[in-house]
């Protein structure tokens, strides 16, 4: 199992049963020698209801999902022609494909055992419609591994405090692809920039000058390769670095609750040894009252015995 694997299981618990199964993958990722992904792990924030919701409907209809991003494809494309025709056209599509995820939205969870309220079910609108507008809140939402609503505020995508959302995180794949693209670009443009200088060297140039130009461009590649390798490991551990501390972060918020929660725990005990307590005198005080008792018992047999005999 992978981080990307474990992140996926994790996000498709109950929200319940959350940071138990975090703790249970992360311990896993570590025996399997991944602690770089088992303190990323460890840094994932419980996901609010609706953000829970939210995965819930990426995950049970993707194709619906799918329709409703492809949707927003077509929009931007209307928007970016200044086709007025075609967003009359693919407006009230928005708001219809919204509704029908919505709907299916609350007989899952109902289904899940979950009534989504006015509040959460406004923000799961708000999630797919974000989703809609901006492509990587689509595809953040698409991976239903969000831990906070989304909304589009027209500048950006915030989650449910306001705050700017990291919709996009990059994985372990995606960054690999991302740096292996950057490269390529970068030596397409550089072959770019070559290219002139060796057509007007054309049939003039010696063979030792073109051994010495490949010794060049050589030497200049791997240059840039071992920049490039410094970078990535440098980004790595800063990457490492970040997790660790937000890994740090969530266990203080853990440790948070299980400390509430057990002067919680402590309160409700000390309530009862106070309660034990008091009846533990009340029943002192009834035992000492049935002692009293017994011996007034015990003094008139006596002297009723005493009586008794004396007649005799």
């Amino acid at each position: 199992m992978d981080f990307d694997e474990a992140a996926t299981e994790l996000y498709g618990v109950p929200a319940a049963d959350f940071i138990s199964k975090r703790n249970e993958l992360a311990k896993q990722l570590k025996a399997d020698g991944d602690a770089a992904g088992s303190a990323r792990l460890k840094a994932l924030r419980k996901p609010t209801v609706a953000a829970w919701v939210a995965n819930l409907v990426a995950r049970e209809k993707p194709d619906e999902l799918d329709d409703l991003l492809a949707l927003g494809d077509e929009l931007r494309e209307a928007t970016a022609d200044l086709d007025g025709e075609r967003l009359r056209e693919l407006t009230p599509r928005r708001h219809q494909q919204i509704d029908v995820l919505a709907k299916a939205a609350q007989k899952l969870a109902a289904d899940a055992g979950i009534k989504i309220s006015a509040d959460v079910g406004q923000k799961l609108r708000e999630t797919l419609d974000a989703a809609l507008i901006d492509p990587a809140a689509g595809e953040a939402l698409r991976d239903a591994r969000l831990s906070s609503a989304l909304r589009h505020v027209g500048f950006g995508v915030v989650d449910e405090s306001g705050e700017p959302s990291n919709v996009m995180p990059l994985t372990d794949d995606r960054r690999r692809r991302a740096d292996e693209r950057r490269k390529k670009r970068s030596q397409a443009g550089r072959a770019a920039e070559e290219a002139p200088e060796s057509e007007s060297s054309g049939s003039s140039e010696t063979a030792a000058e073109a051994r010495k130009r490949a010794e060049r461009e050589e030497a200049e590649r791997l240059e840039a390769e071992q920049r490039e390798a410094e970078r990535l490991e440098a980004q790595r551990e800063a990457d490492e670095a970040v997790a660790a501390a937000e890994a740090a972060e969530s266990t203080v918020e853990d440790l948070t609750t299980d400390l509430a929660e057990a002067r919680e725990r402590l309160e409700a005990a000390q309530e009862e040894v106070r309660r034990l307590g008091d009846a533990l005198d009340e029943a002192r005080k009834e035992a000492r009252a049935a002692q009293q008792t017994s011996r007034d018992a015990r003094k008139r047999l006596n002297r009723l015995g005493r009586a008794t005999r004396s007649e005799s």
